[in-house]
């Protein structure tokens, strides 16, 4: 019997057909079986034989929805209840859902349909391995047979766009089970076409609520809720940039990564060089994971969440293998869309690990609707002036860059949104798509759950409004009604304020600016903004300087982690304890961070060169790091002291360098990164660097070996008077005019007493920058310059452009004025 009506099936036209299977359908088909049923049945088709795993399943049709709707005479009845009223009117909207939702509830299937979506069941029952009983009708009939577990998926028509998510607009039910909840999931997931959220969007998209029809899809479950699960992007989602894969990952079902209900754990991996054989994971970002969804043994409701435990929470859910099983899977997604569109597709993919058999498996593809839209050839910069004194009151994950104003709107439950008010900034435990209709109203977002891939992060994206999620405690810090400003502009890190707080907008056409012949590269020290400035014309990064990761990230001396037992200050050991948590050998921490911010820093650049000086902290400010007073002597003058190359090679630190050249041998090998150029400071004689460049062949980076380049810091006076010594050993020059101009004027440029000497345009300092660039272009080495002078002064970066300089390094703020005016400058010169 059930074979018949399949049979019987097919035979009908494939456009009038109420059920398709999903290895039936192309792209192609959204107009059948709606985006989303029709984006897995193109992964099933054509990426599951190069190794992407689907699970498969059937889908009811637009056809069969749009016979329902006439069968059951709905059609005139809906008219009525969407016709003619305002969607901003949130009372209005609930009002009109809520009838709307209510016809097709206690509408009845028409016959042919229930028996077409039972007979695929039965049949999806069979297949996956289950006891089937057809020794009569009566059998059959009775269901006697073990049933399968199944994910009820809604898919519409008008769905899954490149121009429109409709993210989370209609409704998915996970673990049903038998035939009747089947039916009934079918038919909540027709109603849910008409959720207030769904009609709101849909009219704010100017798409007519009866030209959308609805396919379902009736999917083996991924017994997830045994595992982990999450969402990736095949683009970093804040910036745009496109050679990452964002991963995110909790435990259990995957709606608590979607709606927000978790902060799951975050990973980056770069694409170019992961497809060469790599494992460029740029960056892991523990979540705090607090809950899991899993299947509900026990009452009316399929699922339920669960605590995790603290140990679990404290841990990364998936390992490196997982991670780079995604990030592959998610290049071939991508790679796929693109050949079959014509134009580049960045996608939105939801995954899931199987607990059962520890298998991944995508459950949905779509296009990302947002940073794949911009334009690429303006920039916009918002910058936000903090007045003195004023401190944040919270912080969470930043959602793109902007800034946002108005009066703070607390909200704890959807059944209050009819408190907002329009400009308003909502402030809520996390969204689900029952806020939309008031998200679109909002200046800002902000939430105390959720992270970068979670539902208010992908909304906020897509109408373009500030948003940070994940601030833990946001509806306790903010008040209903006060002024706040809600601050993106600041790296990954978003902060909230009292009070609304200046800020402008600078906005750079990119298009329109010259090349030139001198190279315009950048000074960048910070790995979160790496993404975003990379997106400003340059030829790759002049001075990236290890101290910021290392004061910033890593926060530990590297010889209080490799002698952590026998450190004395216990306040001190308790915070490096928490800091270094997940490593049971400690200085692995120092070299995953370190390794982790030089990665996206070259990764953001790549393949242009990134200059990687190494650490260059003097003894004082060595010891402020955790650990560091036990390990550091007490110097009258550090500045011209023990620090840069004389560090490396001495026995009193050579083990903390050691580190150092894990990290960056990492990035240069295990990840790809070979544009990673290194730079030793403060080498003071060729000799010093010979020893240097032995210390670090110890540590597998040999100069010349795998395309390893390694400059010099010309910031001594005997780096440019012994500048063709230095040429012997070394690769190439960068000026560091902040230490050349001081060693030169012979003051302190800390010193408030003589800092109206210093002077980088001084006669002496500029024959001395005259002298080194002649040298290394007679000893045909690279020589450009990293210090602040040409950011600060045109006519000092006119006097290099003269001297025939190679590179030029700025701050980013004055890359774009500085290009203008070297160009201008080169043209002149002819």
């Amino acid at each position: 019997m059930v074979a018949t009506s399949v049979v019987q099936q097919s035979l009908v036209q494939r456009d009038q057909q109420l059920v398709l299977w999903l290895d039936q359908v192309r792209l192609e088909d959204v107009h059948l079986v709606g985006g989303k049923n029709a984006s897995l049945g193109e992964m099933i088709q054509q990426l599951t034989p190069k190794g992407v795993r689907v699970p498969t399943g059937f889908a009811t049709t637009s056809y069969a929805y749009r016979y329902f709707i006439e069968k059951t005479g709905l059609d005139a009845q809906l008219r009525q209840v969407l016709g003619g009223f305002d969607v901003n009117d949130v009372s209005e909207l609930r009002r009109r859902g809520r009838k709307a939702r209510s016809l097709i509830l206690n509408a009845t299937f028409p016959d042919d349909l229930k028996t077409a979506i039972l007979a695929a069941y039965h049949q999806m029952c069979e297949e996956a391995g289950q006891s089937l009983c057809f020794d009569d009708e009566s059998c059959l009939q009775d269901h006697a047979y073990t049933e399968v577990d199944v994910a009820v998926r809604s898919s519409a028509t008008a769905e899954d766009l490149p121009d429109a998510s409709f993210a989370g607009q209609q409704e998915t039910y996970l673990n049903v089970y038998g035939d009747q909840a089947v039916l009934i999931a079918c038919k909540k997931c027709y109603a849910s076409l008409f959720t207030d959220r769904a009609i709101s969007y849909r009219t704010t998209k100017h798409f007519d609520h009866f030209d959308v029809a609805l396919s379902v899809c009736i999917q083996r479950m991924v017994r997830s809720d045994l595992a982990t699960s999450g969402v990736m992007f095949s683009i970093d989602t804040e910036t745009g940039f496109q050679d990452a894969v964002l991963i995110t990952a909790a435990y259990g079902l995957g709606e608590n990564v979607v709606q927000g209900t978790v902060n799951p754990d975050e990973y980056v991996v770069f694409k170019p060089t992961l497809k060469s054989g790599h494992k460029p994971i740029l960056s892991k970002r523990l979540g705090t994971k607090a809950l899991r969804m899993v299947y509900n043994t026990t009452g009316t409701e399929l699922t339920k969440n669960e605590p995790v435990p603290q140990a679990d929470q404290g841990r990364f859910a998936i390992g490196e293998e997982d991670i780079l099983q995604l990030a592959h899977w998610a290049c071939t997604i991508e790679a796929h869309y693109t050949e079959l569109r014509g134009v580049n597709s960045p996608m939105d993919i939801e995954w899931a690990k199987d607990g059962h058999t520890g298998e991944l498996f995508i459950v949905q593809a779509r296009p990302e609707t947002v940073q794949s839209q911009k334009s690429q050839n303006e920039l916009r910069s918002y910058i936000l002036d903090v007045p003195e004194g004023v401190e944040p009151v919270a912080r969470g994950r930043a959602v793109g860059d902007l800034i946002g104003q108005g009066e703070a709107c607390v909200i704890l439950d959807v059944s209050q949104i009819t408190q907002f008010r329009p400009g308003e900034v909502l402030v809520t435990a996390r969204t689900d798509p029952d806020w939309e209709p008031i998200m679109k109203q909002a200046s800002a977002i902000v939430t105390d759950q959720g992270g970068r891939t979670c539902h208010a992060a992908i909304i906020a994206r897509e109408l373009g409004i500030p948003a940070i999620v994940g601030c833990d405690n946001a509806t306790q810090m903010l008040t209903m009604g006060e002024p706040v400003t809600v601050s993106c502009a600041e790296g990954e890190e978003g902060v909230i304020y009292r009070g609304e707080l200046p800020f402008r907008v600078e906005t750079t056409k990119l298009d329109s600016l010259p090349e030139t012949r001198t190279k315009i590269m950048m000074n960048v020290g910070n790995p979160e903004l790496a993404f975003t400035l990379a997106a400003l014309p340059n030829d790759g990064v002049g001075l990236a300087r290890l101290e910021f990761i290392i004061a910033n990230h890593i926060k530990v001396h590297p010889l209080a982690l490799l002698n952590f037992d026998s450190l004395a200050n216990g306040s001190e050991k308790r915070e490096i304890q928490q800091l270094t948590a997940l490593y049971d050998h400690k200085p692995d921490y120092f070299v995953d961070k370190l390794a982790q911010g030089v990665g996206t820093l070259a990764a953001a650049f790549y393949p242009k060169p990134v200059v990687v000086r190494l650490s260059d902290f003097k003894s004082n400010e060595y010891a402020h790091l955790l650990g560091g007073s036990t390990f550091e002597p007490d110097e009258e003058n550090p500045m011209l002291g023990w620090r840069g190359a004389s560090r490396y090679y001495d026995d009193r630190y050579r083990d903390g360098f050691a580190l150092e050249c894990q990290a960056l041998k990492r990035v240069r090998d295990d990840m790809g990164l070979t544009n990673v150029i290194l730079m030793v400071p403060f080498c003071r004689t060729p000799d010093e660097g010979r020893r240097v460049l032995e210390e670090m062949a110890q540590h597998g980076l040999v100069r010349g070996e795998n395309e390893l380049k390694v400059y010099v810091m010309c910031e001594l006076p005997n780096n440019v008077i012994l500048a063709d010594e230095f040429s012997q050993v070394f690769d190439g020059f960068s000026i560091g005019s902040n230490d050349l101009t001081q060693l030169t004027l012979g003051l302190d440029r800390d010193s408030s007493l003589v800092a109206h000497l210093f002077d980088e345009r001084s006669t002496g300092v500029k024959r001395m920058v005259k002298m080194a660039i002649a040298t290394a272009k007679e000893y045909n080495r690279k020589i450009g310059i990293c210090g602040q002078g040409p950011s600060d002064y045109p006519e000092f970066a006119r006097f290099l452009v003269e001297q025939g300089i190679d590179s030029i390094s700025l701050n980013p703020d004055t890359v774009i004025k500085t290009r203008l005016e070297i160009a201008d400058m080169e043209q002149q010169m002819g």
